[in-house]
């Protein structure tokens, strides 16, 4: 019997979002990911660091993957789910595949860069060699609504009316 369910879902894609809000209290774009295996347990964790790292790769799923693959000591995570607030990236797909996760189940849709149905499909790409389970929509609003208070905060602060941190 899978461990997943609509009601677990909600439930780790809420711990993605705490991941998020972690990530914009940092000054970074707030994504929140997590990895968890096929047991139902969560395994790794990640948020967007790519300024606080000066590390372009530094995404929160790529930070999820790196995390899972060190705690289970294997670069594969098959039978694994990742949950992330913002529809993945090229870069981040291409990792999710290499890794062979089994599922990604994502918030809000990313209609400038999102590669699981937005701009392009790449999961359903049958020219490669991987593809994942992906459901889009978990948690939208509230995922949505993170991304668009940042940058409305942001856009605030360079017209100078509120001041910086």
């Amino acid at each position: 019997m899978s461990p997943f369910s609509p009601e677990k879902d909600a439930e780790f894609m809420r711990a993605a979002i705490e991941l998020a809000e972690e990530a914009g209290r940092c000054g970074e774009v707030p994504v929140g990911a997590v990895i968890v295996g096929p047991d139902g347990q969560l395994v790794g964790r990640g948020f967007n660091q790519p300024i606080r790292r000066a590390d372009p790769t530094a995404h929160a799923e790529v930070m999820a993957l790196r995390d899972a693959a060190q705690r289970l000591a294997n670069y594969r995570l098959p039978g694994c789910t990742l949950y992330v607030t913002l529809e993945p990236c090229v870069m981040c797909a291409g990792a999710i595949m290499h890794a062979r996760v089994s599922r990604v189940i994502f918030g809000a849709k990313d209609p400038k860069t999102g590669v699981a149905g937005s701009v392009i499909d790449l999961f359903a790409e049958t020219r490669l060699n991987h593809h994942a389970e992906v459901e889009g929509g978990v948690l939208a609003e509230t995922c949505g609504g993170l991304l668009s208070g940042f940058f409305a905060s942001r856009r605030k602060r360079a017209a100078g009316v509120i001041p910086s941190c």
